[in-house]
Formats: C-alpha cells, structure tokens, sequence
C-alpha cells in the first residue's frame, strides 16, 4: 500500500539521494526504516524509545556524539515538542559536509503517535534549517500537493491509498500535502 501522499515526495527524495552516492554514505534514520531501501554503507537506526532527538545527540559507548554522512527523518519532525532543538542535535551528529533529509507533512489530518505538534511548507522547513545553521544556499526544499489530494485526505479512511488510475499527481503549490528537504552541513 503506497500512501498518495508520499508518492510524489518518495521519487523526488530518491533521486536527491541517489545522486548523493549512497553506498559511500554512513547513513542514520530517526525513527523510521524508509531508508533501508538504499545501499548505504552502514546504515543505522533509532526509535524514540532508544533516542529522543530532542533530549541529544546519539551517542557511542564512551559518551562521544557519533558522526554521520547522511541522516534521515520521514514524517518524524511533526510530532517533535521541540524541532528546533533536534535539528540543532541533527547538525551536530552530521559530518563536516554530511547531510540532513526530512520529509513533513502540511495539510494532513491530526495523528497523534505519540502527539502531534506542527506543520511545514518547504519554505518552513528552509526557515528551520537555516535558522539551526545550515547554509541556506545548502538546502534543497519542495513541496507537493493539489486540491485532490487534499480532498482525498478528509475521507474517514485516511491515509488515502494511492490509486494510478484516479489520482492526479500534478502540483498545485496552494494546496501543498506534504514537504521535504535536503540540507547539508558546512564542509568548515
């Protein structure tokens, strides 16, 4: 079952880290198992029950911040008390060079797993990166969406199961359904 509200974030994302030669990267997942679809050199990954990433940094068994080349963080960001502070813990566990993916949702129903706290726009989630400092010439952000979608997301079945044959996939930038970036740290 593919959700319609990450089809389109799904492609674009993959293509972002393809082009980032993922079986070079040392690659982190926050509390998710999206990234596993990929070749990465190491990959390892975290549920809020082993890291809340608001609390720190992941760290190693002599208390040192462990270092990534890539981090991943799908549909996690929202449900965060304080994405500031994790997107601060994000970049300091991130490599000179290394970089953050999260993909957020925006025009979605209430899911509290365990609560639900904000949405982004793909300009929300640049003003967030920079603001914890990344380079803004350093992110890439979109967003997607369309009124169909939007309808589809108010049906009491939700999430909407991505059907090829009725779903429209083009982009109404009014009506975005989800955002996504990719922001990378300072090689300095």
């Amino acid at each position: 079952m593919t959700s319609l509200n990450r089809v389109v974030m799904a492609r674009r994302s993959r293509q972002w880290i393809h082009g980032l030669n993922p079986q070079k990267l040392e690659a982190f997942e926050i509390s998710g198992s999206w990234g596993k679809q990929f070749a990465f050199q190491n990959y390892t990954q975290a549920w809020q029950r082993q890291l809340d990433i608001c609390c720190g940094p992941l760290l190693d068994e002599h208390g040192e911040v462990r270092q990534f080349d890539l981090i991943l963080a799908n549909q996690v960001w929202e449900h965060l008390d304080r994405p500031y502070e994790a997107t601060l813990n994000v970049l300091e566990m991130l490599r000179p060079g290394g970089y953050f993916w999260l993909a957020v949702p925006f025009f979605i129903p209430f899911h509290a797993a365990p609560q639900d706290c904000s949405r982004w726009t793909a300009r929300g989630l640049k003003n967030l990166l920079s603001e914890c400092g990344f380079d803004p010439t350093g992110i890439k952000a979109e967003q997607w969406g369309n009124r169909h979608a939007a309808q589809r997301n108010l049906e009491l079945d939700w999430p909407p199961t991505y059907d090829p044959e009725t779903d429209e996939l083009e982009n109404d930038p009014d009506f975005p359904i989800c955002a996504w970036a990719l922001a990378r740290k300072s090689i300095l």
